[in-house]
């Protein structure tokens, strides 16, 4: 996949990302480049990532997300058996405690 995403175009996008420095650009940036619903279609697979990282079933995660099994079953294998973006954002953002107080890297 990394040879796909290798195109100029493609690393100019990435090193765009990597130059915002505060929430606020990233939303100003979000907000221009992507309508909203590819927003809250981006917002929904972190959000179901989250979820089946904490084990929730797929039939909770449809009800409390409203996405559907397939979006579900494509975010878990990615989380599972991609590139690891899924994975490296979770850790980042939820950092799991380890049974001694302290957290899990």
């Amino acid at each position: 996949m990394l040879e796909k995403l290798n195109e100029k175009s493609i690393n100019t996008l990435v090193d765009a990302i990597l130059s915002l420095k505060t929430k606020e650009e990233c939303c100003n940036l979000l907000e221009d480049l992507c309508t909203i619903s590819e927003i809250k279609a981006m917002a929904q697979r972190i959000e179901v990532a989250e979820m089946l990282d904490e084990k929730v079933v797929y039939s909770d995660i449809v009800r409390k997300t409203g996405a559907s099994t397939a979006t579900i079953s494509r975010v878990n294998r990615a989380l599972n058996y991609g590139a690891g973006g899924y994975r490296a954002v979770l850790d980042r953002l939820c950092p799991k405690e380890k049974p001694d107080g302290g957290e899990e890297k």
